[in-house]
């Protein structure tokens, strides 16, 4: 009898130690990638975590299936990435910015970065969140999320988690809120670089809200928004997931960390900013050289180092995805710079500090879109292109527009911006080494990836962007400019806005 207890009680144990074991085998397996829009499919490579779960015994598998739970592993990478995305902002953009201004207008340009983050980190919790990632319409979320609730459930004592790219696999919904509100943040600060040393703080200020709710908001919802491939489980179902998604995405757009959320978005406010507001005083006629490339130096190694976490962390998950857009990240920005300072060095004589940190950040811009979808060579490919072209950008370009784009803006992330998303659709194709598209209704690799297709919806993704901000941003400029004016007083711009706008100078003799 006592035998026979013994072998009943070690077999109760065994099932319960694989019950147990098994959720967490699915947890840490192999995750899937971004999904491709339209097709509600992500890039190939990710096994799907079905398999392991054939393993449960039958008795099991008659039992309802639990609610997934965030990996740790997963949580506690996103929060680093989610750090690493403020310190691209403050201080890394800040500083970038801070050095390649005048001395005199050191304190406003960071002043200006510092409290568009704060200021957006605030409205992103209120309102935009929600109208960027909740279900509502193809253009424009709900207000489900508004001020945050529903995350926390305290009659259940629960709190809400956010979907990922792989089937069963979450985060938990505020970190993913945290992670997504720095995105906001940064896109908002880098448009200030383009109308630097002129505008006004206040002017600054409400274009930045106005600019968030009515651009920034819209787009990213067009884009990102999906529902998550958990639903998807057959042809039906992904025609009705895919109908609450976002127009764009809807298309089928790829845009992996933002290359038209982010960069594209942000250059064209910035260049229509810099055509209204209008020149500097003495442009073309005096020097405007940076005050510290040492400043500008330590800015740009801190978005470089920042970017992973801005990249890799898009894959919402510690996994193949996230270690190849951070493979993508390192190699596309190292050959930019080597691009940029070349290039620069063979047609102006001498390579400079500047060129180098110009080129990392062509390369970041470039490869943001993309890093997720190609292989490591298509990134390479990427980045060579975005520092020569880039270099264009800022010379060539610059002169045929005819604006006073003080510190490049669109130069740089527009022109990026364009490269990148366009170049996504080439070299995401698995014969050319990407990652082509995941299926989530069969769980397998997609089929029948046409590059030329595909180029063709980032085209139109990319024309939707520009055309949106440029509306929304010179509404809101004439806005700001009837309420408060967008410029400051000559006298004032001549002083410096240190002192005049904010009584405080940098540096002090």
């Amino acid at each position: 009898m006592k035998k026979a207890i013994t072998k009943w009680l070690a077999g109760m144990t065994v099932l319960f130690a694989l019950n147990g074991a098994l959720p967490v085998a699915a947890q840490d397996a192999p995750q899937g990638a971004p999904a491709a829009a339209a097709s509600a499919s992500a890039p190939a490579g990710a096994p799907a975590v079905a398999p392991a779960a054939a393993a449960v015994p039958a008795v099991a598998a008659a039992a309802a299936p639990a609610a997934p739970t965030a990996n740790k592993g997963d949580t506690a990478w996103m929060f680093i990435a989610t750090v690493l995305v403020i310190m691209m902002t403050i201080p890394g953009l800040a500083l970038f910015y801070g050095g390649l201004v005048r001395a005199k207008n050191m304190l406003s340009v960071l002043l200006q970065v510092f409290m568009i983050f704060a200021v957006i980190i605030v409205l992103w919790c209120l309102y935009g969140y929600s109208l960027a990632f909740t279900e509502g319409s193809p253009f424009i979320g709900g207000t489900g999320r508004a001020f945050l609730s529903g995350i926390w459930d305290p009659a259940k004592g629960a709190f809400a988690a956010a979907a990922t790219f792989s089937k069963g696999v979450v985060i938990p919904e505020f970190v993913f809120v945290a992670f997504q509100g720095t995105f906001a943040a940064i896109t908002c600060a880098l448009i200030v670089g383009a109308f630097a040393e002129r505008a006004k703080f206040t002017a600054v200020l409400l274009f930045v809200v106005l600019w968030f709710s009515f651009s920034y908001l819209p787009v990213a919802h067009m884009v990102w928004f999906w529902t998550g491939p958990d639903a998807i489980t057959d042809a039906a179902a992904l025609a009705t997931e895919t109908a609450k998604a976002g127009w764009l995405w809807q298309k089928g757009a790829l845009d992996f960390a933002g290359g038209t959320v982010v960069h594209i978005n942000a250059a064209v406010a910035g260049l229509v900013g810099a055509i209204m507001i209008g020149k500097r005083i003495g442009y073309g006629r005096e020097s405007m050289a940076p005050h510290s490339m040492t400043m500008t130096m330590i800015g740009a190694s801190m978005l470089w180092v920042g970017w992973f976490g801005f990249n890799a962390g898009s894959a919402l998950e510690a996994g193949d995805v996230a270690a190849l857009a951070f493979i993508n990240t390192l190699l596309a920005t190292a050959a930019a710079t080597v691009s940029w300072v070349f290039a620069e060095w063979m047609t102006k004589g001498k390579p400079s500090m500047l060129g180098g940190a110009s080129g990392a950040v062509a390369g970041l811009v470039a490869v943001t879109p993309a890093c997720g979808f190609v292989g490591p060579m298509g990134a390479l490919v990427i980045g060579m292109l975005a520092g020569m072209i880039c270099l264009w950008g800022v010379n060539g370009l610059k002169r045929m527009i005819g604006a006073d784009d003080s510190l490049d803006v669109f130069g740089v992330h527009g022109v990026g911006g364009i490269l990148g998303a366009l170049l996504t659709g080439v070299f995401a194709a698995p014969q050319l080494g990407g990652q082509g598209v995941w299926d989530y209704t069969t769980n397998a690799m997609g089929t029948g990836y046409s590059i030329a297709s595909q180029v063709w919806i980032q085209a139109q993704a990319v024309g939707t962007t520009i055309v949106w901000s440029a509306l929304v941003s010179v509404v809101a400029y004439k806005l700001v400019d009837l309420v408060v004016g967008l410029r400051v007083p000559e006298e004032e711009e001549r002083e410096g806005l240190d002192i005049t706008s904010h009584g405080e100078s940098a540096y002090h003799s």
